[in-house]
């Protein structure tokens, strides 16, 4: 789900780090296990937390498997950039979360190492709840080098948008399925509650649903390149008419005062502005509302949220393997604790829950098949969708029996597309992406954005995008896809 400026290393620089992450895996292999699993994670640290691995799950852990974890916590705005620092720096970090589409990346940038001998002798447990389907989208050239970690109903992932209900119900708003249904529910609340803050999120994803002649499907690293599901051909996203529809769209929303400077200026931080409780929506995915809403209730306690999929008529896609991925880069010290630890976590239904909710009885209660909180603000420990699995996962009893229902048969008529498990090998146009990853955030996001006016700002952002070598680029990927589709992959 995000925009990350790809880093361009200086290739003696890189050898030596490689050397220096080998050295230190070859160390802890000779020493053996050290006990502890240093964590990389996304968010702030919180007391409830800091309280809860010190005094509850590090003594559970070091009981069961020998173990404990450590988090390094970086935040949300900052937390890809300094992944990719820390890891190229060798710094001793046992496992880190990312996206899924990017696995072929980090392989190239020796961001995570083979996993395969490490899931066979520690992780018995989690391949009994992870399928193998599910694990193969971590694989690169027949390689483990990720443990999918969502493993959950995924289709239309991030093409649904995250509404604040409670509001569409008092402006009179009964559904939202098109665009022009957003401006209607933007406009009736901004005249309703002018000192609320209107969108948190120029929604591009959900957008591109909607205005897509084709399934597009991103296929690449970052969000440059897209693949036709019925052409079966790789477009540059930036030129093609979807593009074109979505950043007029949203510049219509900028001139009717509905869109504030800080979606383009701020874009990776709609997240933490929908949990404000003055915004009224956010790129949703399946079950994000139930994600979210103990923090919106933080600032808004009568906030309720609901998601809405733009041309429901269209067919939903699954595109990856959940979206999520948790790896073991070349630098840990600890490997085989971090497969460990993941078994643990996966290894029953009780672990899971222990992880996330902490003992029962204490922040929690089961009733029937839900969980009841015993504080509706209480959100968890460690973040439920990043470890979700729908052998164990429990809504609290706040949630309906219709979205249940809903939620469990997402994926029913669901279409798998072609390239859910394709990863882009970005060996050959290493400076290429660079140069254009640049040119995407700092001249295309603004005008997908609405910042700008398309018609005036395309004609030279269109040329940037072509001296960085975006035709050059796009016909490497088209080339490993027409390879990828051939295989039968």
């Amino acid at each position: 789900m995000k925009n990350r400026v790809c880093m361009a290393l200086i290739s003696s620089l890189s050898a030596a780090l490689l050397l220096c992450g080998c050295s230190k895996v070859s160390e802890a292999k000779a020493g053996g296990d050290n006990g502890k699993v240093r964590i990389l994670y996304p968010g702030e640290e919180t007391d409830e937390m800091a309280n809860f691995i010190e005094k509850e799950l590090n003594p559970k852990l070091k009981s069961e498997i020998g173990e404990e974890v450590e988090i390094v916590y970086k935040g949300w705005d900052q937390y890809w950039e300094q992944k990719d620092i820390m890891l190229s720096a060798g710094d001793d970090i046992d496992l880190y979360w990312d996206g899924l589409a990017d696995i072929g990346i980090m392989v190239n940038k020796k961001q995570c190492q083979p996993l395969d001998e490490l899931i066979e002798k520690y992780g018995q447990d989690l391949q009994k709840v992870i399928p193998q389907s599910q694990m193969d989208g971590g694989k690169v050239d027949g390689v483990q080098y990720g443990i999918p970690s969502a493993y959950a109903p995924s289709s239309a992932m991030f093409q649904l948008v995250c509404v604040r209900q409670d509001l569409m119900d008092e402006v009179g708003m009964k559904n939202i399925e098109t665009p022009d249904d957003l401006t209607e529910y933007a406009e009736k609340v901004a005249k309703a509650h002018p000192e609320l803050s209107g969108p948190a999120d120029v929604i591009y994803k959900p957008l591109t649903r909607y205005f897509q002649d084709e399934q597009l499907t991103w296929c690449s690293a970052g969000e440059s390149v897209v693949y036709g599901e019925d052409s079966k051909k790789a477009y540059s996203y930036f030129e093609t008419d979807t593009f074109k529809k979505i950043a007029k769209y949203n510049r219509s929303m900028y001139e009717k005062e509905l869109y504030r400077d800080e979606l383009t200026t701020n874009y990776n931080e709609r997240d933490t502005r929908i949990q404000q409780g003055t915004y009224i929506w956010v790129e949703g995915s399946v079950g994000k509302e139930n994600e979210i809403i103990s923090a919106v209730r933080t600032n808004a306690p009568d906030a309720v949220l609901k998601s809405y999929i733009l041309a429901p008529e269209k067919k939903k896609y699954i595109t990856s393997c959940g979206g999520e991925v948790l790896c073991v880069p070349y630098s840990a010290s600890n490997p085989e604790g971090a497969v460990k630890f993941l078994n643990w976590f996966y290894g029953s239904e009780d672990n899971y829950m222990f992880a996330i909710y902490g003992p029962e009885g204490e922040n929690y209660t089961i009733k029937g098949d839900k969980i009841e909180l015993k504080d509706p603000a209480f959100g968890g420990y460690f973040y439920e969708w990043m470890f979700r699995n729908q052998n164990y996962q429990k809504f609290t009893t706040d949630v309906s029996d219709e979205f249940i229902d809903n939620y469990k048969n997402w994926d029913k008529d669901a279409v798998q597309s072609d390239v859910m498990a394709f990863h882009f090998d970005n060996s050959k146009v290493k400076n290429e992406q660079t140069a254009i990853g640049e040119v995407i955030n700092t001249t295309m996001m603004p005008i997908l954005c609405g910042y700008v006016d398309y018609d005036e700002a395309f004609p030279q952002a269109q040329k940037k995008l072509k001296d960085a070598g975006m035709d050059k680029y796009l016909e490497e990927v088209q080339r490993q896809l027409d390879d990828y589709l051939a295989a039968g992959k």
